[in-house]
């Protein structure tokens, strides 16, 4: 083994989805999965409980979220705070060196159902934690529901924008206008 290196989860997840690519999900093994990102197999073990886990950052962007909710101004109604929040994902989690990984990413989990099922899986987590987020600011648990549930299908329409393009608008800017078009669908009564 060489010497330590940074960032091995990313370097996990960057060999994962090569091998995914080049194999397919359901050929790879996590051992070859740690073998080509240059560590051990418990060093796998370490990040991520299994091999379905590598493609979903390990719960980074649901604490990103949440912390971004409760950082929000304090005036701040739900939709804005879970605005606040999609931008906060967009300037440190969903930037323009990702973009590239997302849509390979992306095209994985579209092949296989057992990671589509892990991803729907983890939006009602997400869902789940913004509820919560929005409830410890002190929203009404209904208002809460609501707002995590237009957060997230703002953040499907911004995630499946961001990834199906070449434009260089970043992900917060298109989670705005697509709460923003959420919200006058909610207008039109």
């Amino acid at each position: 083994m060489a010497r330590w290196q940074p960032d091995a989860p990313g370097r996990l997840a960057a060999a994962a989805l090569d091998l995914f690519e080049e194999h397919g999900y359901e050929n790879t093994t996590v051992i070859e999965i740690a073998e080509r990102a240059g560590l051990t197999k418990s060093t796998f073990f370490r990040y991520f409980p299994d091999k379905r886990e590598v493609l979903f950052g390990g719960g980074t962007v649901t604490g990103l979220l949440v912390e971004a909710i409760a950082s929000a101004p304090p005036e701040a109604g739900p939709l804005d705070a879970v605005a606040h929040a999609l931008d906060a994902l967009g300037r440190t989690f969903f930037t323009a060196d990702r973009r590239e990984f997302s849509r390979r990413r992306q095209a994985v989990l579209n092949a296989n159902t057992e990671l589509r099922e892990r991803e729907a899986l983890k939006r009602i987590d997400l869902t789940t934690s913004m509820i919560e987020a929005l409830d410890r600011r002190g929203v009404p648990i209904l208002t809460a529901r609501v707002a995590a549930q237009l957060g997230t299908l703002a953040w499907e329409m911004a995630y499946d924008q961001w990834i199906g393009t070449d434009s260089t608008e970043g992900f917060g800017p298109l989670a705005r206008q697509a709460l923003a078009e959420v919200r006058a669908v909610g207008a039109m009564g």
